[in-house]
């Protein structure tokens, strides 16, 4: 691209820091972050990502679609649409640097930008772990309820989103249903999947109703789209329809495939990353032909199908590396990126759960990546778990204070109170002590007791204090809607069971 991407930026200003040094005062703050890849690296995918683009294409049979690439220099034949390096330039430089949305009540904005971090969890899957009985079963709506009043009081979940599944839900409307589960019993953003454009429609007519109008929807959205090619390089025509709908309305929207290293995508990470990198940008192209500066955000899960048991793997490692080189892509185009954490192949959240989300989610801080989902999943995405919900928010609250890093000011060096304690005294009843204990991190699931207070407190290993403080948790409810709002929901919703 020809303007100087926001990795350069970044670079050039943490040299320009080191080069021109400023007193404490004035001192930026710049986070840890991790590079995979190099300037030339990432101009290397970007030039392979064009390359494919314009020598393989994707398949297409929207009919309007072709229509529009055709109209603006693609080459359409047949049902394949090949986009020119310029083209796809072009589109790129109106689409938005950041996203905006809010909460229900227009007062919490999360602004997807530069490499901020906002994570939100998944509340449905196929199955439940019910933190009550241990028993795993098929998830319901009243289990989404459930999920959703806890992702409502956990903190460092900002928004929360929806794939729209349920086992005692009718398949055509369950999207629909989940969606009011979270519209009425939450006050965060919700990022919603749907499949049809009749769900799509009655949806946005729900945010419509909860805005009380559909310029204030519109103005400050709190619901955004998602929309999900298939890997490799298909956009269907249900895609296109709702993918153009919400770029007309210039409602926010995801494009996210999920390129599975070795089957629906090549074997080896950096082709994977190529592919589903083209496969977010194409959508993005296409809502920005529709309506330059509709809002959109890039992004793909590109993960591995695990040879051994041929799984999309929700925990491996590569999963991370790919996501960290996307995120570094999103920065050279200068639009967010959807990532992902806080997810994992176990079957309980136990020793390898916690494990697989502590390093994704730093990894997803640590590359800047914007907005975080499917936190909260387990056994690669089939089963939502209160519990490890509440402990992957934890393992968040842990990223977000090592995020935070350290600061450095004359005070906080300190050398006037070391000075005044001197050589063997100690520092407790220094007020210098009171001002900035407050600064340390405590958490409240992990125990930092003496074994002997331990067992005095009742000797409760951390699965049990987990079960117990989910549980309390769990008793949260959100402000509810005005009753009027709510009625009208629900008098939408009597069509849908």
């Amino acid at each position: 691209m020809t303007t100087e991407s926001k990795f350069e930026k970044q670079t050039n200003a943490e040299q320009a820091q080191q080069e021109n040094p400023v007193g404490w005062e004035s001192m930026l703050h710049i986070k840890p972050r991790q590079r995979f890849l190099t300037t030339a690296q990432v101009q290397g995918l970007h030039e392979a990502t064009l390359a494919l683009m314009e020598r393989t294409g994707f398949k297409v049979t929207h009919a309007k679609a072709k229509e529009i690439f055709h109209s603006h220099g693609a080459s359409v034949e047949g049902n394949r649409v090949r986009l020119p390096g310029w083209l796809v330039e072009k589109a790129l430089s109106t689409a938005p640097s950041q996203v905006v949305f809010f909460n229900r009540d227009r007062t919490k904005p999360v602004i997807l930008k530069d490499d901020d971090t906002w994570y939100g969890p998944t509340v449905d899957a196929y199955d439940y772990l019910d933190p009550h009985t241990g028993e795993r079963r098929a998830f319901t709506l009243d289990d989404c309820r459930k999920t959703t009043c806890l992702a409502d009081a956990l903190d460092n979940f900002t928004w929360i989103m929806t794939i729209g599944v349920c086992a005692n839900a009718p398949a055509a409307t369950t999207d629909r249903l989940i969606a009011r589960q979270v519209l009425t019993n939450s006050t965060k953003p919700l990022l919603f999947c749907c499949g049809s454009m009749d769900s799509l429609q009655e949806i946005y007519d729900m945010g419509v109703i909860i805005a009380g109008s559909e310029e204030r929807l519109l103005n400050q959205p709190n619901i955004i789209g998602f929309q999900a090619p298939i890997s490799p390089l298909t956009y269907d025509d249900a895609l296109i329809d709702r993918l153009i709908f919400t770029a007309e309305k210039r409602l926010p929207q995801v494009c996210y495939s999920g390129p599975q290293a070795g089957s629906t995508s090549p074997a080896t990470l950096a082709g994977t990353v190529v592919q589903g990198s083209a496969e977010s940008l194409f959508g993005i192209i296409l809502g920005q032909l529709v309506n330059p500066g509709c809002p959109f955000v890039y992004g793909a899960f590109a993960t591995i199908m695990d040879m051994v048991t041929t799984v999309f793997s929700y925990g491996a490692p590569e999963m991370n590396i790919m996501s960290s080189a996307m995120a570094q892509l999103a920065q050279y185009y200068n639009i967010p990126f959807f990532g992902m954490s806080g997810c994992s192949d176990a079957k309980f959240p136990d020793a390898q759960a916690a494990v697989e989300a502590t390093f994704s989610c730093l990894s997803s801080s640590m590359s800047g990546a914007n907005m975080v989902h499917d936190n909260g999943w387990l056994d690669h995405s089939t089963l939502i778990s209160p519990e490890y919900m509440v402990l992957v928010n934890e393992v968040i609250e842990t990223v977000n204070r090592y995020m935070h890093g350290m600061r450095v000011d004359e005070d906080r060096l300190a050398l006037d109170v070391i000075d005044k304690v001197g050589p063997g005294g100690h520092f407790l009843k220094e007020q210098h002590t009171m001002t900035y204990f407050k600064e340390i991190w405590y958490s409240k699931l992990f125990d930092r007791k003496t074994t002997a207070a331990w067992q005095r407190a009742g000797s409760k290993q951390f699965h049990e204090r987990l079960r117990e403080h989910t549980l309390k948790i769990m008793e949260h409810q959100a402000p509810p809607l005005a009753g009027d709002v709510l009625k009208e929901i629900e008098k939408m919703a009597e069509k849908w069971i």
